[in-house]
């Protein structure tokens, strides 16, 4: 039972690699849209402040914010892909057309019963507990929406695409026949969500008036549920009401009232007060966002295995300088939420701890979650805060304790973080790798490869691979993560290393009848040649 679950869990691991493979790139793009576009960066160099550089720097944070705005779209394209056994490309097709009958019957479902929330002029639908898709109004579940049905396209499409009928009913086979399955999955998936979260949202708000009574302790309580229920969704539900609502305090200004901790703060930027308000600290959500995440993508670089940690360090730097300068965390969150929950909790708990440390020791700034903003508007608003440089103090401090916990309990529990996928390299072989980091750890034979063996760079063949794997009939799957070919086989003692080791590797590793053969950036382009060479056969 225990290795069933293991195994469940490695192979919705191995999953989740294939959408946020690109994250990295796209968090490094949008801190360029950020830097060419940011006021406070445009003001130090005016010259950015040309028609087209704006435009373009415009155009390109908007571009590829779309992708983190539709993560649930990734995800129940991706998922659907990298689980399926074969064809993977009708999967990933139907995994799509399966959300769009979801979102549309979501939608039916909520104007069928009047439960459809009105956008208000400044916030649109945020704080309503519903959220538009793709234009489609329906219940939102935040990206756990799309990785929730991802997951469910993918076991059924594995488990209906090989059923075949005879005669007039021979068209609606294989695929079509998945399809048609799950056609009443969305619809079913649909009923249940516009059932039960709402009722979810509804304790999510409740706790709206135990965080306003309870001083700092419900200020940690804000800042865990907001990190902690970010994959749901539902933690818009915790910061909306305290930033646009009465919640988040009121602020009187002759005939006017000001509700709400974000326009607040806003006006008092404006205003010729002394301090501001105690509203200031439900903006406090951007301050992990400057600070912690500097201490956790360190912390994933550091346990990162030795042959991995060049890479992981070009995967993580973008991610963190993205949070730190933009404020989207997203890329980054989504590399270990769900390859270690426990230490997303953790996060979580940190997080809230150090919002209600803010409270207790009287600091009060700016933290608008951009760390370059945030000290060009802390110096023009100084006389209005208080304990201002305590702010970058405890930043730093954050940033320590996100490394220093992360690390140990990295360690501890033996967590597949970013660059600690599988098992590492033997230490001689690791040294090896990092010391001539495209070379590989085993020697590699050349030799003339047969017409249409698929010819790998360096050496070998696909052929030589499959064959070393035990044959096509041996082969189950194969995938693979940002260094890793991941192959599962029917019966590991076929396996020959030695034909394997034609090809320029980096080390084989054996965990039952999971292999990893360790390939380095140019995995994608040797798993594409291995699935061509088997399709040939």
């Amino acid at each position: 039972m225990k290795d069933k679950v293991m195994g469940a869990l490695e192979k919705f691991a191995k999953a989740m690699v294939q959408p946020l493979m690109y994250l990295s790139a796209a968090g490094i793009l949008i801190v360029v849209g950020v830097l060419l576009t940011n006021s406070t960066i445009t003001g130090l160099l005016p010259f950015l402040k040309w028609g087209p550089i704006q435009m373009f720097g415009q155009t390109l944070y908007n571009a590829v914010m779309a992708i983190i705005n539709n993560l649930s779209v990734v995800f129940v394209i991706g998922l659907p892909a990298a689980l399926a056994k074969n064809d993977k490309h009708r999967a990933a097709l139907i995994g799509f057309m399966t959300y769009l009958m979801y979102l549309v019957s979501s939608n039916t479902l909520l104007s069928l019963t009047g439960g459809l929330a009105e956008e208000q002029p400044m916030l649109g639908l945020f704080g309503t507990g519903q959220a538009k898709i793709l234009g489609i109004q329906c219940v939102d579940m935040g990206v756990f929406g799309g990785i929730i049905l991802g997951c469910i396209v993918g076991y059924v499409f594995n488990r209906t695409f090989q059923k075949r009928f005879k005669g007039a009913m021979q068209i609606y086979s294989g695929a079509n026949f998945s399809f048609m399955c799950l056609v009443l999955v969305a619809i079913l998936f649909a009923l249940i969500t516009n059932a039960a979260w709402p009722v979810v949202q509804g304790w999510i708000s409740a706790l709206g008036g135990v965080i306003k009574e309870t001083g700092a302790f419900g200020l940690f309580l804000y800042g865990f549920l907001e990190r902690f229920l970010l994959p749901t969704g539902l933690h818009h539900l915790v910061y909306t009401p305290f930033q646009f609502s009465d919640l988040g305090g009121v602020l009187t200004m002759g005939d006017t009232a000001i509700a709400g901790a974000y326009p607040i703060v806003m006006a008092e930027m404006n205003m010729p007060v002394e301090r501001f308000s105690e509203s200031i600290y439900y903006m406090a959500i951007g301050f992990t966002k400057m600070f912690g995440y500097i201490g956790i993508g360190g912390a994933f670089i550091y346990t990162a295995y030795p042959e991995n940690r060049k890479k992981t360090a070009s995967t993580i730097i973008p991610l963190v300088v993205t949070a730190s300068l933009a404020g989207i965390t997203e890329p980054i969150d989504f590399m270990f939420i769900f390859a270690a929950p426990l230490l997303y909790a953790i996060h979580a708990v940190i997080a809230g701890l150090f919002i209600a440390m803010l409270k207790v020791f009287d600091i009060v700034a700016l933290w608008n979650g951009n760390l370059l903003a945030s000290i060009v508007t802390n110096i023009a608003n100084a006389s209005k805060g208080h304990n201002v440089p305590m702010m970058f103090v405890m930043g730093a401090l954050q940033a320590l304790v996100y490394f220093v916990v992360f690390t140990a309990l990295i360690k501890k529990f033996r967590y597949h973080t970013p660059g600690r996928e599988g098992d590492p390299l033997p230490a001689g072989e690791a040294a090896a790798q990092v010391q001539a980091d495209q070379q590989p750890s085993q020697g590699a034979a050349k030799k003339a490869a047969p017409a249409g063996a698929g010819t790998l760079d360096g050496g070998g063949t696909a052929m030589d691979i499959i064959e070393g794997l035990g044959g096509k009939a041996n082969i189950v799957t194969v995938e693979n993560c940002i260094t890793r070919l991941r192959v599962s086989l029917k019966d590991p003692s076929l396996l020959q290393e030695a034909l394997i080791n034609k090809t320029v590797n980096r080390g084989i590793v054996k965990k039952g009848n999971d292999i990893q053969i360790i390939y380095g950036l140019q995995v994608a382009d040797v798993r594409r040649a291995v699935e061509e060479q088997l399709a040939k056969l």
